[in-house]
């Protein structure tokens, strides 16, 4: 019987010490090598291909990204991602009394929280999935730093079908660099992300260039206001 009992618990610590790696130790040690080397294909590129949507992507460090790009995201995204340490809670707060009043949707998601789910995660909103998310979101916070995170999410966020990162989504719009966006561009595509498979940056309707417009204004708010002063 002791001899049981034995093989129970040991089966148990197994099961434990596995659990720790595959949820603590293995997302520590990722997130580490992350900070050095570009992030490689996520669950949603791979999910597109297969939808034949097709694959684009181009890595490009932040010194090849236009400053411009980098104020629109944050106009239209987070304005408050150089303060929080990866969770906003204000906005919170805010998406979730919106919710409960029965207004539209809002989300309370930062660039950090962003990144961490596209990167590393699966599509979808099982509490799971928005447990780990949380972690990483620290994880990054803590071993990347700002510019680092906003350097990943620019080169990994869908920015059309089969369109992955500034530099890929900069050419297919509008022909040149991620490094030579105008702050028109720029606010065309921050625009998007949101909805990149049904918004156009390159043919935006009028409701688009509404939204791009009033994120090309906030946008200028961020540079006057230094809300970019953690990145550039």
């Amino acid at each position: 019987m002791a001899k049981k009992g034995g093989g129970f618990w040991g089966l148990v610590r197994a099961v434990f010490v596995a659990s720790l790696i595959v949820l603590f130790i293995g997302p520590v040690i990722v997130v580490a090598v992350y900070r050095f080397v570009p992030p490689p294909v996520t669950y949603l590129m791979v999910q597109r291909v297969f939808e034949g949507r097709g694959f684009d992507r181009r890595w490009v460090p932040m010194k090849k990204i236009s400053p411009a790009l980098v104020r629109a995201v944050i106009a239209a995204e987070d304005a408050r991602f150089c303060e929080h340490k990866g969770f906003d809670f204000e906005a919170i707060e805010k998406a979730m009394a919106a919710n409960a009043a029965g207004k539209k949707l809002r989300g309370g998601s930062t660039i950090s929280q962003q990144t961490a789910k596209n990167v590393f995660l699966w599509p979808g909103r099982d509490w799971v999935r928005k447990g780990l998310e949380a972690w990483f979101t620290v994880l990054i916070e803590v071993g990347w730093g700002k510019e680092r995170i906003m350097e990943v999410y620019l080169n990994s966020i869908e920015w059309g079908p089969g369109v992955y990162g500034a530099e890929a989504a900069a050419q297919r719009n509008f022909k040149v660099p991620a490094s030579r966006l105008t702050a028109a561009q720029a606010a065309r595509l921050a625009a998007i992300v949101p909805k990149p498979l049904s918004w156009k940056a390159a043919r935006p309707g009028p409701y688009m260039k509404r939204r791009a417009g009033s994120i090309n204004r906030n946008a200028k708010a961020v540079r006057r206001e230094g809300l970019t002063s953690c990145v550039l």
